[in-house]
């Protein structure tokens, strides 16, 4: 809204006026409402939605919401899961089966091939997540390590030794960075660092708002909802699952002959046990 003011009509400038200024009133208010408050009617509240590329006042309404949540602090988080969940277990549980459908409807498949074009190709795939997100990073890692050689999971215990294993990448590389509110500065400045030297970032992120989807070449999209503190991380694997899939089946026959190897390695030196032994 603030980049887009100065092309808004008058009535549309009063409306982003009164969401900025009153963020948290205007995130509960129906369209009818807003418009009364900003001296328009409802129909301009409608279409002013529709301008910022919403499908509708609900949709940008939803948007408002997260935003807002993606800010609160720890203990906010906790006192407004309290206030809002009779039920907090179930509403934890419920709220990762809708954050899963959204995720099913909202998949893109020319997204995944378009990531998994840059990954195939990349001389090196370095894989960032910070906090949370770093458990994340470390799935995508165990996995695509296993489908190419040249994988590097960035550690991210010192800003200072982030930027130490990183100061060998440039163009030809890939970084996949993964990032959901409340987005961690380490992570934002080390795409910033990837980017200036010439490799290419991946993003994976929850909408366009997240600072690391502007610095991205490819995002995938993926909703990261939260109740009380936990950043719930169901969706994010589930589209992590989905893109090595794509790239597997993008392998084909490179990945069935390195799967075939690893079971003659796991087999003899006793990997795994069988649920029919003692």
């Amino acid at each position: 809204m603030q980049q887009d003011m100065d092309r808004f009509s008058k009535g549309q400038k009063r409306i982003a006026r009164y969401i900025l200024d009153h963020p948290e009133r205007a995130a509960s208010m129906t369209a009818g409402r807003l418009g009364e408050l900003a001296q328009v009617s409802e129909s301009t509240v409608v279409r002013f939605a529709s301008e910022l590329g919403y499908g509708g006042y609900p949709e940008m309404q939803k948007a408002l919401q997260e935003v807002l949540r993606s800010r609160l602090t720890a203990p906010e988080r906790l006192r407004d899961a309290d206030a809002r969940f009779p039920d907090l277990p179930g509403a934890a549980i419920r709220r990762d089966m809708e954050t899963l459908r959204q995720a099913a409807a909202q998949a893109v498949p020319d997204d995944f091939r378009r990531v998994a074009d840059r990954i195939l190709s990349a001389r090196r795939v370095y894989i960032l997540g910070a906090r949370s997100s770093f458990f994340v990073a470390g799935y995508l890692y165990f996995y695509l390590h296993f489908l190419l050689e040249q994988v590097t999971l960035v550690r991210s215990n010192a800003a200072g030794e982030i930027f130490e294993q990183l100061f060998r990448i440039g163009p030809g590389d890939v970084m996949i960075a993964i990032s959901f509110p409340r987005y961690s500065l380490v992570t934002v400045n080390t795409v910033k660092f990837a980017r200036d030297r010439g490799a290419s970032i991946v993003a994976v992120t929850d909408n366009v708002q997240s600072p690391v989807y502007a610095l991205s070449d490819a995002p995938l999209l993926v909703p990261c909802e939260m109740i009380s503190f936990v950043d719930s991380m169901v969706a994010p694997l589930s589209m992590m699952n989905a893109l090595l899939i794509e790239l597997a089946h993008r392998l084909d026959a490179d990945a069935s002959e390195t799967f075939s190897r690893l079971e003659t390695i796991w087999n003899e030196y006793g990997v795994f046990g069988r649920a029919d032994e003692e």
